[in-house]
C-alpha cells in the first residue's frame, strides 16, 4: 500500500509540476525564447511520463487489467517519450554550447524557427525509431505473454543494442562532451569578468550582464543534465550489463522509480533557479493568468 501511495503521489506531482511549466512558457510571450522552447519540449515529455507512471501502478503486483493492446500502447509511448527526453537533452546541450562558446553568433544560429524544427524532428525521429524497434510487439500485441494479465515486451538482441546506443550511449556522449567544453569556456569567462571588474570602461555593463545571464542559464541547465544522468544511468547500466534477471524485486523497483523520478525533479530545479517560473506560478494560482493582457506580463 505504501508503494502504491508513493508512486501515485510522484505521478500526480510530476504531471502537475510539468503542466505548470507548459502553461507558463506557452502563455507568457516574454518566455518564448529558443532555450525555453526546448524546456517546453522537455516538460511535455516529463508530463506524459507522469501520466504513464499511473499505469505502472498496475504492474507492481504483475497483473495488467487493460488488455494486450493497451499494454503494447503503454510500452510504446513509454519508449517514445524516454527517447525524446534524451534527444531534447542533447538539443539543450547544443543550445548552451553555442550560447557560451559562440555568443556573437548565437542569435543568428539559434532561432525560434530552427528550434521548433529541431524539436519536431526529435519527436518524429523518436516515433519512427521506436516503431522499428518495437515492430514485433506492435504487430501482435501480447504475443510474448505466457498467461492472462501479463504485460511483457520482448526486444530482440540487435534491436536492444540499437536502442541502447541511440537512446542512451550516443546522447550521453554528446551531452558530456559538449558540457565539458561549456564548463571550460564558462570558467574562462568568469575569470575574465572578475579581472575586469574595476575596468568598467573596458567591459560594458550590458555585455557583462548578458554574459552573466548566459552563465547562469548554463549552470541551471547543467544541474538538469547532471540529475538526468544520475537518474537514468542506473537503469541503462543494468540494461548494458544484462544483469536485470539477477536483480531482486526491491532493486528493480528502485532503478525504475529513479528513472521516472527525474521527470518530477526538473520543475523543482526550475523553481529554485528561475525567478520567472516562480512569478508565473504565482500568476497561475492567483488566476491573474485569465486576464486578457496577462500574456504580456513582465516576468524577467
Amino acid at each position: 500500500m505504501l508503494t502504491y501511495i508513493l508512486l501515485f503521489s510522484v505521478s500526480v506531482l510530476t504531471a502537475f509540476l510539468n503542466l505548470l511549466i507548459i502553461i507558463s512558457i506557452s502563455h507568457f510571450k516574454q518566455l518564448h525564447t529558443p532555450t525555453n522552447l526546448l524546456l517546453l519540449s522537455l516538460a511535455v515529455s516529463d508530463f506524459f511520463i507522469g501520466l504513464l507512471l499511473l499505469f505502472q501502478l498496475m504492474l507492481i503486483d504483475g497483473c495488467w487489467f487493460l488488455g494486450d493492446l493497451m499494454c503494447s500502447l503503454y510500452q510504446y509511448l513509454d519508449y517514445i517519450i524516454s527517447s525524446t527526453s534524451a534527444g531534447t537533452m542533447v538539443l539543450i546541450s547544443v543550445d548552451r554550447y553555442v550560447a557560451i562558446c559562440d555568443p556573437l553568433h548565437y542569435s543568428t544560429k539559434v532561432t525560434q524557427n530552427r528550434v521548433r524544427v529541431s524539436v519536431c524532428l526529435c519527436w518524429i525521429c523518436s516515433v519512427i525509431f521506436q516503431s522499428l524497434i518495437l515492430m514485433d510487439n506492435l504487430e501482435q500485441p501480447g504475443r510474448f505473454n505466457s498467461c492472462v494479465g501479463e504485460c511483457i515486451f520482448v526486444i530482440n538482441e540487435m534491436a536492444g543494442v540499437a536502442d541502447l546506443i541511440f537512446s542512451f550511449i550516443a546522447p550521453i556522449t554528446v551531452i558530456v562532451v559538449l558540457y565539458v567544453r561549456v564548463f571550460v569556456v564558462a570558467v574562462t569567462q568568469a575569470r575574465a569578468m572578475r579581472s575586469h571588474t574595476a575596468a568598467v570602461s573596458l567591459q560594458p555593463s550590458v555585455k557583462v550582464t548578458a554574459i552573466k545571464s548566459e552563465l547562469k542559464a548554463a549552470r541551471t541547465l547543467g544541474v538538469v543534465i547532471v540529475v538526468f544522468l544520475l537518474c537514468l544511468c542506473p537503469y541503462y547500466c543494468v540494461a548494458l550489463t544484462s544483469q536485470d534477471s539477477s536483480m531482486n524485486a526491491a532493486s528493480a523497483a528502485f532503478v525504475i522509480c529513479l528513472y521516472y523520478f527525474n521527470s518530477c525533479v526538473n520543475p523543482v530545479i526550475y523553481a529554485l533557479f528561475y525567478p520567472w517560473f516562480r512569478k508565473s506560478v504565482k500568476l497561475i494560482f492567483t488566476l491573474k493568468i485569465l486576464q486578457s493582457d496577462s500574456c504580456e506580463t513582465n516576468l524577467l
